[in-house]
């Protein structure tokens, strides 16, 4: 029977396999090597049971929060996701469409689709960019006052990509092969989705990473984008590169990538104003620990002196009222996002938020708090996880 009222996280990915060709299906669901640490942020979060409370009285719930500076509706961010624009018709358009109207940020990637300034030009409210250290320097700093001058206030740059994370399931789909093989066996897999075909294919082009458009003279395909990106990834990176970095953005700055308390506390020294507790959604490290178990000591260390958002394995409300329970001041979200654009466009994504939004405000009821800021650990079963 097909889905035709799809209501979580989980339906909308179905329904996205079922549209996309397998090689975007599982570059979007795919993590490292055996994906062990995919599969352990999901299950981390399920572990976590809240505290129930009742005949407390929850009439004014309110999901709003500020997250950096920002008023958000509820303590939620639309993480970067690369190559967003493939998994529906001019996606990141769509998707800073369905945050806005939701309330909450859209981080849009360095390696998107869109370009900063169509997604400025479909935005009504400040949306967030990130960013990779790459070896041209110069390329960073035009990218930094592009995303400035496209009224970008907030920059999340991420840490923990020094080289892509071997990933299997791209490699049997040939997502980075050349050759005849490759090309047919990429050609097989879309001519069997005809309606991703015409709709995004063919009616979203031109298919290339939009803000590196310029940098790969000649390039006509996003392989070749592809190979130039991953040839720009500069494992030389180290703190005082952060460093300089934050003397060349004026805005705010998160560090997206902390999994140790340790790194944590040198990215305060560095003047970042957030850090993102993340192991890049199980696709960089394989048998790293899951968010959720690194979360609590993370905000013992740092937890009062910078705002701490966590992403990985967040697939409800409910996930997010845990990661605020456990000290967050909000989360990202990545994999749902792009599984409700790809199942059904910017009116899906709405529909998702809408309903993590009422999940969120049920956890709240039914826990005995009405406050974003007042959610904390004595909301956990016992105070633990």
């Amino acid at each position: 029977m097909p889905l035709t009222y799809p209501a979580t996280a989980a339906d909308y990915q179905q329904l996205a396999r079922q549209r996309l060709p397998r090689f975007l299906a599982d570059y979007l669901d795919g993590g490292a090597t055996d994906e062990h640490t995919l599969r352990a942020n999901d299950s981390a979060w399920a572990g976590i049971r809240l505290r129930q409370r009742v005949l407390v009285n929850v009439d004014q719930v309110d999901t709003g929060t500020t997250l950096v500076g920002q008023n958000c509706r509820m303590p939620v961010v639309l993480a970067p996701v690369g190559l967003a624009g493939m998994m529906a018709k001019r996606g990141e358009v769509q998707a800073v469409r369905a945050a806005n109207a939701a309330g909450v940020p859209f981080t849009l990637s360095t390696v998107g689709i869109c370009p900063l300034a169509e997604v400025q030009a479909a935005s009504t409210a400040p949306f967030w960019f990130q960013l990779y250290m790459i070896r041209d320097r110069e390329r960073i700093q035009s990218l930094l006052q592009t995303a400035w001058n496209s009224g970008c206030r907030t920059l999340v740059f991420t840490v923990d990509l020094p080289v892509p994370g071997m990933r299997h399931r791209d490699t049997r789909n040939g997502l980075a092969a050349q050759g005849l093989r490759a090309v047919a066996l990429k050609a097989q897999q879309v001519l069997s989705r005809p309606g991703w075909l015409l709709n995004v294919a063919i009616g979203g082009k031109p298919l290339t990473f939009g803000n590196l458009s310029d940098a790969v003279p000649g390039a006509r395909s996003l392989d070749a984008f592809k190979a130039w990106v991953d040839a720009q990834f500069d494992p030389t990176v180290t703190w005082e590169d952060i460093t300089w970095l934050r003397g060349q953005w004026r805005g705010k700055l998160l560090l997206k990538g902390i999994l140790d308390a340790d790194d944590a506390r040198h990215a305060v020294a560095c003047g970042a104003d957030g850090i993102v507790v993340s192991n890049h959604g199980g696709r960089q490290l394989d048998g790293v620990a899951a968010t959720a178990s690194k979360l609590p000591d993370i905000v013992a260390a740092v937890g009062g002196q910078t705002e701490i958002l966590v992403d990985g394995g967040i697939r409800s409300g409910v996930d997010v009222f845990r990661a605020l329970a456990l000290g967050a001041n909000g989360v990202m979200i990545g994999r749902p996002w792009a599984w409700a654009l790809a199942a059904g466009g910017e009116a899906a994504l709405t529909s998702l938020l809408h309903s993590w939004q009422q999940e969120l405000r049920l956890a709240m009821m039914m826990t005995g708090t009405t406050r974003i800021t007042d959610i904390g650990t004595e909301h956990l079963d016992n105070g633990t996880v």
